[in-house]
């Protein structure tokens, strides 16, 4: 048998092969899409709202009757400081000013106007609309979170991007750790948002492999069966893929940013802070050129929040400089079929035998 069927079993799944959540391309129709081709779906809810994040796991239920994880943020708020206020007001009249110099016309929310949410609703709309697979990224789940999801009977799976994060969750009862390395596209599931482990995902699985026994998903550069068997050698149990699946047809990107990636090259492709305050992989532009090595980057959420009515202007505009196209390190041939066409052409590829 090709498919490892520890995590497939556990998920109730045909294969384990998991669609990335990535919050701002993934859509319930991507994640049901997914589940068509008998691979999990994951819905990404970020820190959204309760309110907002029951809208989309309750339109999701209306697309499929399989099984689907949600994906939300375990982050930590940082204190609003007057060091922190300062900072925002010199940093939103630098991207204002900017954004004018190109044509760009925004009005940047005070910092007085932002909401910035914790993962602790999350967690409890999850149980309360009674999902059963809970991913997360960007740190640990606090202890009573942890041991009330488990309660309710819902499979944990944590993001690492070090071995010492691979423990911690181990140590924490999660049962399953999505091991990102450093080529994946997106933002870094790192504990830390300042001083993220740069550990590519060949050398990073391996030692996470020798250190950990619960199940473990690979996650970064899948994007062909012959990279998906590289991973299944080195011990994968289960297989993420996200920017094989940025152009498919229920990606939310728009079709100014799918013909971008078309045309993307290794030297375009960089780790970045500029436009959530959390490191990022994605297509170098002109706003992350002029903000990356700047003072004008806040920890996250506050940057992510002041920059995205910047990113919304920019989008209606068609403008590819002031928007974040999060991809990987492996190029290829992004795909505008379905979601479903391209995972079941992927399972077909990966199980060929030369």
């Amino acid at each position: 048998m090709f498919w490892p069927d520890t995590i497939s079993k556990k998920l109730n799944i045909k294969y384990p092969i998991i669609q990335a959540p990535m919050f701002g391309v993934s859509t319930p129709q991507m994640a049901a899409a997914a589940a068509r081709a008998g691979g999990l779906g994951s819905l990404a809810i970020a820190d959204l709202s309760a309110e907002k994040a029951v809208e989309l796991i309750r339109e999701i239920k209306k697309l499929t009757d399989q099984p689907f994880a949600v994906n939300l943020f375990a982050h930590n708020i940082p204190e609003v400081t007057e060091i922190l206020k300062e900072k925002y007001i010199r940093t939103k009249y630098f991207i204002e000013q900017l954004a004018r110099e190109n044509h760009l016309e925004v009005q940047l929310p005070d910092l007085s106007d932002l909401k910035a949410n914790g993962y602790q609703e999350l967690v409890e709309a999850v149980i309360e609309e009674g999902c059963k697979i809970l991913s997360f990224t960007f740190g640990n789940l606090d202890d009573k979170s942890i041991q009330k999801l488990k309660e309710n009977g819902v499979t944990l799976i944590g993001t690492c991007t070090s071995v010492e994060e691979a423990l911690i969750l181990e140590k924490s009862g999660i049962d399953m750790i999505c091991v990102q390395g450093i080529e994946a596209g997106g933002h870094r599931g790192s504990f830390n948002a300042d001083n993220i482990p740069k550990i590519g995902g060949i050398s990073l699985f391996s030692e996470v492999y020798n250190h950990v026994k619960v199940p473990l998903i690979y996650a970064g550069g899948i994007y062909n069966g012959r990279t998906l068997r590289a991973a299944k050698e080195l011990g994968a149990e289960g297989f993420q893929v996200g920017s094989m699946l940025l152009a498919s047809q229920e990606s939310a990107l728009q079709p100014f940013e799918k013909e971008r990636l078309k045309n993307v090259t290794e030297k375009d492709i960089m780790l970045t802070r500029s436009f959530s305050g959390r490191y990022a992989r994605g297509i170098r532009n002109k706003f992350i050129e002029t903000l990356e090595y700047s003072e004008h980057i806040l920890p996250y959420p506050y940057q992510n929040k002041l920059t995205n009515e910047l990113r919304r202007v920019a989008k209606t505009m068609n403008n590819t400089d002031f928007v974040g196209i999060w991809t990987g390190q492996s190029i290829h041939d992004y795909n505008e079929a379905s979601t479903e066409e391209i995972l079941t052409n992927l399972i077909r590829d990966s199980e060929k035998t030369n």
